[in-house]
């Protein structure tokens, strides 16, 4: 009996990597909210947009980790400068 998934239906491992890049992408855009300045704000939502629209083409786990590692740690420097503006 044929399976009745599509074929580029995802595995588990990557639906779960898919979720998470998805994840990191809507927060993201949650912290630019908070950018007082509108100019830097859009410039950043727009240099956000392009990165993930030039890593898109990845679809082997270990660039999309590595990929997910930076961008994780791009968010909290960037969450900890806003902090310290704010303070």
């Amino acid at each position: 009996m044929a399976s009745k998934l599509p074929k580029s239906a995802l595995n588990l491992k990557q639906f779960l990597l898919r979720q998470e890049v998805l994840k990191l992408y809507r927060e993201i855009f949650r912290t630019l909210r908070k950018i007082p300045d509108a100019s830097t704000c859009q410039e950043l939502k727009e240099w956000a947009r392009t990165d993930f629209k030039s890593n898109k083409h990845y679809t082997d786990e270990t660039s999309i980790k590595s990929l997910l590692h930076y961008g994780k740690k791009s968010l909290k420097d960037l969450q900890r400068s806003l902090a310290l503006s704010e303070s």
